[in-house]
């Protein structure tokens, strides 16, 4: 039954209640303890009445979450599911960590950010930006370098880098995001940045990396797993999943805002990232997924 048949019959019942109210007999005093009982009943119930329909259900609130590009895919999952089970709303706002980052210091106004690092969490709570011990690591990402060819990425992916049969590499800017960074990290280690510095082409994002690979822009990319996890891309093209020893690990950290701290679907929503539903979504989507944190406790 609704919340609006519910108020209805907290009224009805109310009303009948007034119109079946004491009967008093006795003739003109009777009659008049009998009016003063019944109009004594009739405004309490409208009082109850009245306090019946103004409680109603809560109102629902709204967030708006900066998602790191990389992280797209798992996030239209997890906005679903929590939507699903909550009054609350989300709204998404993605791309590279770097111009999220410099977006909510300049007045954004976002509640949560989704970094695909752990610099600028860190950086945002060093400026008084965000709530205090909210910062934690919500999943760790891996490097991939992929192609849409099915036979272009030999089996561990540096003889593909070290032949060198390819016009372009495409990476995520290292300047802005991580992704980007890990794969020059990668590039160095194996001493082929600087040979293949004229092939390597620049996405703002993880996410422009991808799509110049997928469109054939470039023939080899390094890209994040989770966007090669979808039900079509899943047995797309060939991958070489880059070994975590050659990079730095990519520790994704999100952080609540200062302006988000009193917003109860922000709240809500990081309450979920801890469920098992939200963290079987994680490992689905190609992360892993660090232990739930403490109560109380930031990273």
């Amino acid at each position: 039954m609704g919340a609006g048949t519910d108020e209805g019959a907290a009224v009805s019942g109310c009303l009948a209640h007034v119109a079946g109210g004491p009967r008093v007999h006795g003739g003109a005093a009777g009659s008049a303890a009998y009016r003063r009982r019944a109009a004594v009943t009739s405004r309490t119930s409208i009082l109850f009445a009245t306090l019946a329909l103004a409680a109603g259900p809560a109102v629902a609130a709204e967030a708006l979450v900066a998602v790191a590009a990389n992280f797209a895919g798992a996030m239209a999952e997890l906005e679903a599911a929590f939507e699903a089970g909550s009054p609350h709303r989300i709204r998404v706002s993605t791309g590279a960590t770097g111009a999220l980052y410099a977006q909510a210091t300049h007045g954004a106004p976002y509640d949560i950010l989704m970094a695909a690092d752990r610099a600028r969490p860190e950086r945002l709570e060093a400026v008084g930006l965000a709530a205090p011990a909210s910062r934690r690591t919500y999943v760790v990402g891996r490097l991939v370098l992929w192609s849409a060819e099915p036979d272009r990425v030999s089996g561990n992916g540096v003889d593909t880098l070290r032949v060198g049969d390819f016009r372009r590499l495409a990476i995520a800017n290292p300047e802005l995001a991580p992704y980007g960074s890990a794969a020059r990290e990668v590039l160095r280690g194996l001493g082929l940045y600087d040979p293949l510095r004229d092939r390597i082409v620049m996405g703002e994002n993880i996410g422009q990396a991808h799509a110049m690979v997928a469109t054939g822009s470039a023939e080899l990319g390094f890209v994040a797993l989770s966007q090669l996890l979808g039900p079509e891309a899943e047995r797309a093209g060939s991958r070489w999943p880059v070994p975590e020893t050659l990079h730095a690990p990519i520790r994704q950290d999100l952080v609540l805002l200062r302006r988000g701290a009193g917003n109860a679907a922000a709240r809500a929503f990081l309450d979920f990232l801890e469920t098992p539903t939200a963290r079987r979504i994680l490992v689905a989507a190609g992360y892993r997924v660090p232990p739930v944190p403490p109560r109380g406790e930031g990273s």
